[in-house]
C-alpha cells in the first residue's frame, strides 16, 4: 500500500511538473528577428521600420498576444553593409526567432536571403524592391516595379513630358529599376537622353546638375537614397527644376526633411500618404505619434513593417501553432486589414495593395490620385522553382 501511495504521489508530481512546464512554455514570448539599418547611411529607414514594428508589438500584446503568448522583437543592426547583415541575421537566428523582418537595401536582402532559406525561416521584406525572387521562405510586403514604376511613368509621360534623364546610385536597386524602366519608356513613346550613376562619395553635384540641364530632359527619373539626397537641394538652388520635374522612385515622408523645403512638386507613387484624410490613415498616424512622439515622421516604411507583424499574427492563428513551416503555408494567400485597405499576399508571396500618386508640398507628401488595388508582377513564380 505504501509503495502504491508513493507511486501515485510520484505520478502526480510528474504530471504537475509537466503542467507547469507546459504553462511556462505557453507563456514564453514568440521571438521575431528584425535585421535593419540603424547605422551606415540609411538608418532613417531602419528607424521608420522600428516605429511600425514597435506599434504592432504593443497592439498585439495588449490584445493578449498570439495564441496567448507575448511577442518580442529581437533587433540587430545590419549597418547598411552585406557582411554586417549576414552577421546580424545569424545572431537573430541563434536567438530562436520564428521569422525575420528586414532588411532595407537590396544588397543586404541578397546577403541574408540564403540564410533564411537554409534555416527555413520566413523572411518578411517590407521595403520596395526590384522583385525577381520567388522563394518559399521570402514574403514581400511592399511594392515591386509594376506597382510603383509602372504607374509613375505613364503619369509623368502624360502630365510632364516624354524625355527622360535617369539618375541613380551605383547599387543593385537603381540599376535593376532602370533596366525595367527603359522598355516602359520606349513603349510610352518616350526618349532617354541620359543615364548616370553616383558613387556615394559626391559632395558637389554641380557637374552632374549641369549635365542633366544640358540634356533638356523634362523628367528626371531619380533613384538616389541616403548618400545622394543632397543632389535635390543643390539642383533646386541651381534652377534645374524650373524645366525638369523629378519622378522619384522610393520617395517617402522620411526623406523630405533632408530636402529642407527644396524639391517642390516632385512626383512619386507610394503605398500610403500620411496626410490623407482617410479616417483609417489618420488614426494610424495618430497612434504612431502617440508612441514615437508628436513630431514623428510617418512614412510608408512604418506602415509596411507594421503590416508584417499583423500578417504574422494572422498566419500563426490560422495555423493554430507556432511552427515555421506552418507559418509559411498560412501566409500564402492571407489577407489582412491595413490603414490603406486590405493587403493580400499572393501565391508567389507578393502583396496586392492600394497605391497612390503623390507629390511633394512643403515638407509633406500630398495625394494627387488614388490608383486603387494594384496586383504585383514579381517577375517570377513559385511554380517555376
Amino acid at each position: 500500500m505504501k509503495l502504491l501511495v508513493t507511486r501515485v504521489m510520484t505520478l502526480a508530481f510528474l504530471l504537475g511538473s509537466l503542467a507547469l512546464s507546459s504553462a511556462a512554455n505557453a507563456a514564453d514570448p514568440i521571438r521575431i528577428g528584425a535585421v535593419l539599418p540603424f547605422s551606415g547611411g540609411v538608418e532613417l529607414y531602419g528607424q521608420q521600420a522600428k516605429l511600425g514594428l514597435d506599434l504592432a508589438v504593443k497592439e498585439i500584446n495588449a490584445a493578449g498576444g498570439i495564441l496567448g503568448r507575448p511577442v518580442e522583437v529581437i533587433y540587430a543592426d545590419d549597418k547598411t553593409r552585406p557582411a554586417s547583415a549576414e552577421s546580424a541575421m545569424r545572431s537573430v537566428l541563434d536567438s530562436g526567432v520564428v521569422a525575420v523582418v528586414g532588411p532595407v537595401t537590396s544588397a543586404n536582402f541578397n546577403a541574408i536571403r540564403p540564410l533564411a532559406e537554409s534555416s527555413k525561416t520566413p523572411l518578411l521584406y517590407a521595403t520596395n524592391f526590384e522583385g525577381g525572387t520567388c522563394s518559399r521562405y521570402v514574403f514581400s510586403f511592399s511594392t515591386v516595379p509594376n506597382q510603383d514604376l509602372g504607374q509613375l511613368l505613364p503619369y509623368v509621360n502624360e502630365a510632364v513630358g516624354n524625355t527622360y534623364f535617369l539618375l541613380g546610385a551605383d547599387r543593385v536597386w537603381p540599376h535593376q529599376m532602370f533596366d525595367m524602366a527603359k522598355p516602359l519608356i520606349e513603349k510610352l513613346g518616350g526618349k532617354i537622353v541620359g543615364t548616370q550613376y553616383t558613387l556615394g562619395t559626391e559632395k558637389d553635384f554641380t557637374p552632374l546638375i549641369a549635365q542633366v540641364a544640358a540634356s533638356k530632359a523634362k523628367v528626371l527619373l531619380f533613384a538616389l537614397k541616403g548618400d545622394g539626397m543632397d543632389f535635390i537641394r543643390q539642383a533646386d538652388d541651381q534652377g534645374l527644376f524650373k524645366d525638369t520635374t523629378v519622378a522619384f522612385l522610393g520617395l517617402s515622408e522620411v526623406d523630405l526633411g533632408v530636402f529642407r523645403g527644396k524639391g517642390q512638386n516632385m512626383i512619386a507613387v507610394v503605398p500610403s500618404v500620411a496626410t490623407s484624410d482617410a479616417p483609417e490613415i489618420k488614426a494610424f498616424v495618430s497612434k504612431v505619434r502617440a508612441e514615437g512622439g508628436a513630431d514623428a515622421v510617418v512614412s510608408n516604411y512604418v506602415m509596411t513593417h507594421y503590416n508584417t507583424l499583423i500578417a504574422l499574427k494572422a498566419a500563426i492563428e490560422k495555423a493554430g501553432k507556432v511552427d515555421k513551416e506552418a507559418i509559411v503555408d498560412a501566409l500564402a494567400g492571407i489577407t489582412i486589414p491595413s490603414p490603406t485597405g486590405p493587403v493580400t499576399i499572393d501565391a508567389n508571396h507578393y502583396a496586392t495593395m492600394n497605391m497612390f500618386i503623390a507629390r511633394t508640398q512643403g515638407q509633406e507628401l500630398v495625394s494627387v490620385r488614388g490608383l486603387g488595388e494594384i496586383a504585383p508582377q514579381p517577375g517570377c513564380t513559385m511554380a517555376g522553382r
